[in-house]
């Protein structure tokens, strides 16, 4: 795992699509390896490389990981935080300069996850300032007092916008599964990056951007005690809300009073994905009687993702029950987050089938998604056995996420 992680993933993007030019990344490589330095450059390819360079530097301590996290760092900060609105930019183009304007919480909490990961790797008061601004931003604009849960977007200037999708593939409803799920993910690193600090007693807090942050002051704890509120709700939310009761698959798109859209949807990867997610979020809260709520959850969660899984390891995408339509293509990611699941279902409750199961993931990764001649991991395999050329190699949607934090989930947690 570490040697794909550093050789594979890392190396390939330090190597080749850091822009020289003009700042942080380049924003495309396609399928067949072709660079495309004007392209546009996505907040989530930008905030993911923050995160996976700031988490590969805080687990192996090297300086050239450090390095291109605070690159990314830079560019977050200088070119997507919006310096008039506040939140975060869709995109900007090839120079740094707003392209996309609007406001998608899923990005602004991506941009949390990769900013708290780089306070916890280096105590930067800086990265957890903004943090913890982005964190105000999306209570302020997205959370919703009168159903509870988050809403998908709005405008530069937060005003209602007409198509909330986060991509074309998605269906138009106000509030869905995947966006809660990554406003919970960097909730949770933001509040255990607070704890962290805290305990070390080097959180410097000041709520000023680019004031001189002075050594020894601490966090407020009404700060800590807000993240800490937050996350509580955002776990309630997936027990009470988004989880289907009937079926422990999570229900994906969803009108304002959580009716359920889009007809009956299951998505495999989603599932195990969210099974370990969710439990990470409340083993860094650190109550016991939500584990014992969740907990239970976490397993039914991961056994019906099982329904994704192939003889060969792999895990399919998604499928609509009601039109009969599965995509059966073997996604990068889903595999990543196949064998987080299954590991996580391993380490906590000793089950041999879930370790079985993430092996099988392993070898399957190994054999048919790991591009060992150019780097980093190809899109995805047709059901067929054949490669996905059509997707991008680098890009807004694939970026060192899912697989570096699958590598370094291992390490942390057996190593």
């Amino acid at each position: 795992m570490q040697d794909v992680l550093e050789n594979n993933i890392l190396r390939f993007w330090l190597d080749q699509m850091q822009d020289r030019e003009n700042g942080g990344f380049y924003g495309r490589m396609d399928g067949h390896m072709q660079l495309y330095p004007q392209a546009e450059k996505g907040a989530i390819l930008n905030a993911r490389i923050l995160w996976s360079f700031s988490a590969a530097y805080r687990v192996l301590g090297k300086q050239e990981y450090l390095d291109a996290a605070t690159r990314a760092k830079d560019y977050v900060i200088q070119h997507f935080i919006d310096p008039e609105q506040g939140g975060v930019f869709w995109s900007v183009d090839y120079l740094g300069r707003p392209n996309d304007t609007k406001k998608q919480f899923y990005a602004i909490g991506f941009a949390i996850y990769g900013l708290s990961e780089y306070a916890r790797a280096t105590g930067d008061r800086e990265a957890l300032d903004y943090a913890l601004q982005l964190f105000d931003c999306i209570e302020e604009h997205a959370l919703d007092h009168e159903h509870n849960g988050y809403i998908e977007a709005m405008t530069r200037d937060w005003q209602p916008i007409a198509d909330m999708r986060l991509s074309e593939l998605d269906a138009n409803y106000p509030k869905s599964q995947n966006t809660h799920l990554h406003i919970i993910e960097p909730y949770t690193n933001l509040y255990r990056c607070l704890k962290e600090l805290h305990a070390k007693e080097s959180c410097d807090y000041v709520p000023a951007i680019g004031a001189v942050l002075p050594v020894g002051i601490t966090t407020p704890a009404q700060t800590t005690e807000a993240v800490e509120a937050a996350l509580r709700n955002l776990i309630n939310i997936f027990t009470d809300r988004i989880l289907n009761p009937e079926t422990h698959h999570l229900d994906l798109f969803f009108d304002m009073d959580w009716t359920r859209g889009a007809g009956h949807l299951e998505s495999y990867g989603h599932d195990i994905e969210c099974s370990w997610l969710l439990h990470e979020s409340a083993l860094v809260l650190g109550d016991e009687k939500v584990l014992e709520k969740v907990e239970p959850i976490v397993k039914m969660v991961a056994e019906a993702s099982a329904k994704g899984l192939r003889a060969d390891g792999s895990m399919i995408h998604e499928a609509n029950l009601d039109t009969g339509h599965t995509d059966d293509d073997l996604h990068w990611w889903v595999q990543a987050e196949n064998v987080v699941g299954w590991l996580n279902i391993y380490q906590y409750f000793a089950d041999e089938t879930a370790l079985q199961r993430a092996n099988a993931g392993w070898e399957y990764i190994k054999h048919n998604l790991i591009d060992h001649e150019h780097g980093e991991w190809f899109w995805s395999r047709r059901n067929d056995g054949t490669l996905n050329m059509d997707d991008d190699h680098a890009g807004f949607w694939k970026c060192p996420y899912h697989n570096s934090r699958m590598c370094l989930e291992v390490i942390e947690r057996f190593a």
